[in-house]
């Protein structure tokens, strides 16, 4: 009789231990972290990926190399084509120097012309001259001014079918160097650039393997702060707020916790099903809210890891 006695004393010290330890928090949850998932911006070969899980990578540097030979042989031919098209182009400088140098020549017979009728007149003055020469002068002027005048509109046909010729040329080689920039872009694109600070969680990809673009290669997250996603039922809604100080516990032990600060950052607006795999201060309800607690790391959080909040 005595030991059944002791037994069931054991027993209900024991129950009422269990009950305060499931009674001593308000919610419990996972941590979790902000994960940013780094894919291929480029389709290729992967020549090099220095992204190991556990290395701590720093934000915008370079963890590796996506094979782009193919691109850069591209771009190198539409170079040359654009290279090509400057060579068609019409260079109307010769035949324009041409046409100014027999102007200049016009010019001069002109200022001889005009000199020879101002001497014409002036012996027709003097009775020296007949009307028929003064009259042939200006006839002779006349049309070497008028030869001038088609001199000039050779030039400007000239300068105006090149102009046209060179227009048409180069248009060409605008979608061209379009394209050249296009492919400087997605050259850029080769190289793997680290968007984030934090710690490589998982890696998807190997060098020597051929990636596609949008290709997961490797995840990463910055674990120095952690996310405890907890659930709460509708009668604690009132006892929360964002940016509410809450105390994070952390087990140590079997029978110890470690006590961490936390801030309230999100609560979520809808309810959902209590999920499975979490338990609330009100076991029976139905509904739930997820919250989230922003939480240092002291180095020892781990995600995936169990918390439980005090409000």
């Amino acid at each position: 009789m005595k030991s059944i006695a002791l037994l069931v004393l054991v027993s209900g010290v024991l129950l009422a231990g269990c009950s305060d330890k499931n009674n001593s928090f308000d919610a419990t949850g996972t941590f979790e972290a902000d994960e940013v998932v780094v894919s291929a911006e480029l389709s290729g070969r992967i020549l090099s990926l220095q992204a190991a899980e556990g290395d701590l990578l720093q934000k915008d540097s370079t963890v590796g190399w996506i094979d782009a030979d193919n691109l850069q042989l591209q771009k190198e031919q539409v170079e040359a084509n654009i290279r090509a098209l400057s060579e068609k182009t019409i260079d109307v400088n010769p035949q324009i120097r041409l046409l100014e140098d027999q102007l200049a020549v016009q010019q001069s017979r002109l200022d001889n012309l005009q000199h020879e009728k101002s001497r014409i007149e002036n012996l027709l003055r003097k009775d020296a001259a007949t009307g028929k020469q003064l009259d042939d002068i200006n006839a002779q002027i006349d049309m070497q001014k008028k030869e001038m005048l088609v001199t000039r509109q050779q030039v400007q046909v000239q300068r105006n079918n090149a102009a046209t010729q060179n227009r048409s040329i180069l248009s060409e080689s605008k979608p061209l160097e379009k394209r050249v920039a296009q492919l400087e872009d997605q050259l850029k694109r080769a190289a793997i650039l680290n968007p984030v600070t934090g710690t490589v969680t998982t890696r998807y990809a190997e060098p020597g393997e051929i990636t596609t673009m949008g290709k997961a290669l490797y995840k990463i997250a910055d674990l120095s702060v952690l996310n405890l996603r907890a659930y709460i039922t509708g009668s604690q809604l009132s006892q929360i707020k964002l940016g509410q100080e809450v105390t994070v516990l952390v087990d140590e032990g079997a029978k110890k916790y470690r006590q961490l600060k936390g801030t309230i950052t999100w609560i979520a607006d809808k309810a959902e099903f209590t999920p499975k795999t979490i338990q609330t201060k009100e076991e029976r309800a139905s509904l739930v809210y997820a919250i989230k607690i922003k939480v240092k790391n002291d180095g020892l959080l781990k995600l995936g890891m169990y918390g439980e909040v005090k409000f």
